[in-house]
């Protein structure tokens, strides 16, 4: 478990040693992560690597500075240096000493019911193999097949010097299948992923198969795709695949940091209207298995359902412990960071727009013309405008009600207000999808999800004349 990292002991010390120049806060990061990944090109393994990291970051606050330094020596005498160089901007502080009484340590398991560590590597290149012949089967013009695994565990403690003492265990699996499809008009890729909080028992062959297939006939499909239309038109997202527009568009708006330094369109619209009133924003890392998923945050709060938007009515933004702290309110369990060598910053977990109640079909045949959005690929916004680009790798005319000729790659281009507002129907078949953030510097897992629904317009960039 957890708290075998480093004994309680020691933490204490160092939180004792991090606060003794009159320090306003200090915090004690302790993580062990192991990884292994593999990848299959055209049925050749092109990777099989496996690492592990270990090491702890230190953060002391005096006013409104930090300081913050990470090792990788986890011996008593190692934190101990650590902590005295983060704590080094206090050394001209106000004097005194302060000591932390940590509470029971709160510890977590994982959910896993089949630790990667337990599936040996012959086993995973078989899973791979599987994927790249179901994929191939497909059709004859199935011309490349990649297919990536990776999996993951990171046990960590966290410790502060107002008591907080808690640990997590977070294994995450996952397995994404690339392929190319070739004809007349050229190449055309599809791209499925799979991937939780959980386990091996994620891969079963059925999910193999179905993501293998599933990108196989993205590639199909594409090939006879066409230029995709320009302008202002309305646009359908099938379930799952628009929740990471929501994500980028107003979800990083919606971090407290951002708003703090008065770099969100958000800021100071706590209680006014800023979306559809189909639109209840959510953002949720309690959701068990999900990619964004776990049991405390990286500061050592748990996680949380936190409703940011309810009914088209901003209610609250997502807070970190420390700008929480400074506004005389409780961190909302967003405080996420890459590795223990990195500071915690506000970040999104799941991230989703509640169900509707319309029907997914209907919501297509009341449109008579317009674009429908299977997939998403990546996108960039400027969160002091709420300006966004997003990529469609997946797309289909709307004509007459009815999807269908398949399009070419295209862009989404907006504003998350504007977009938030043009939120016309929201259907029943919610469903999630996985991604990695970005965010100044730093990656985590995090997940996106919505239902079917309609846009009553964005700008497609296409190429049709």
């Amino acid at each position: 478990m957890s708290d075998t990292l480093v004994p309680r002991e020691t933490v204490q010390r160092v939180l004792n040693e991090s606060m003794g120049r009159g320090a306003d806060f200090a915090e004690v990061f302790v993580e062990d992560r192991s990884n292994s990944s593999a990848s299959l090109d055209q049925r050749r393994i092109q990777e099989l690597n496996s690492g592990r990291s270990r090491g702890a970051g230190v953060r002391v606050v005096v006013g409104e500075t930090t300081g913050f330094a990470h090792t990788a020596d986890l011996s008593e005498p190692g934190l101990l240096a650590a902590a005295r160089a983060a704590a080094a901007v206090a050394r001209e502080g106000r004097g005194g000493v302060r000591h932390a009484a940590l509470e029971t340590l709160r510890d977590h398991s994982s959910r896993a019911e089949i630790s990667p560590s337990s599936v040996a590597k012959a086993s995973k290149i078989e899973i791979m193999m599987r994927a790249d012949e179901v994929a191939r089967a497909s059709a004859g013009a199935i011309s490349q097949v990649q297919v990536a695994l990776a999996d993951s565990r990171r046990r960590f403690i966290v410790a502060n010097s107002e008591g907080v003492f808690a640990g997590d265990d977070q294994v995450r699996t996952r397995f994404a299948v690339s392929c190319v499809a070739q004809g007349d008009g050229g190449m055309q890729t599809g791209y499925r992923p799979l991937a939780a909080t959980r386990g091996f028992e994620i891969l079963s062959a059925d999910a193999v198969e179905d993501a293998a297939r599933g990108a196989a006939q993205q590639a199909l499909t594409k090939l006879s795709a066409r230029p995709a239309p320009s302008g202002d038109l309305p646009v359908v997202l099938a379930g799952g695949s628009g929740g990471i527009l929501f994500h980028e568009a107003c979800g990083h708006g919606l971090e407290a940091d951002a708003v703090l330094k008065q770099a969100s369109v958000y800021a100071g619209k706590v209680g006014q209207r800023v979306a559809s009133p189909l639109v209840t924003l959510v953002d949720d890392g309690t959701m068990g298995g999900e990619w964004g998923y776990f049991a405390v945050d990286d500061e050592g709060r748990p996680a949380r359902r936190n409703v940011l938007i309810e009914n088209g009515v901003l209610t609250d933004y997502m807070w970190d412990h420390l700008r929480a702290r400074k506004e005389g309110r409780a961190s909302s369990g967003n405080g996420r960071r890459q590795s223990y060598a990195h500071l915690p910053m506000v970040r999104m977990t799941n991230t989703y727009l509640l169900a509707g109640d319309a029907d997914a079909d209907e919501i297509v045949a009341q449109t008579p013309r317009g674009v429908y959005v299977a997939q998403l690929g990546g996108g960039q916004v400027n969160t002091a405008t709420g300006d966004f680009v997003f990529g469609a790798t997946a797309a289909f005319l709307i004509e007459n009600g009815r999807i269908t000729t398949p399009l070419r790659d295209c862009n989404l281009i907006g504003n998350g207000p504007e977009i938030l507002q043009r939120v016309d129907a929201v259907a029943t078949d919610f469903s999630m999808t996985p991604g990695t953030c970005g965010k100044d510097g730093q990656q985590v897992a995090v997940g996106c999800g919505q239902a079917t629904m309609r846009l009553t317009g964005i700008t497609i960039g296409g190429t049709a004349t």
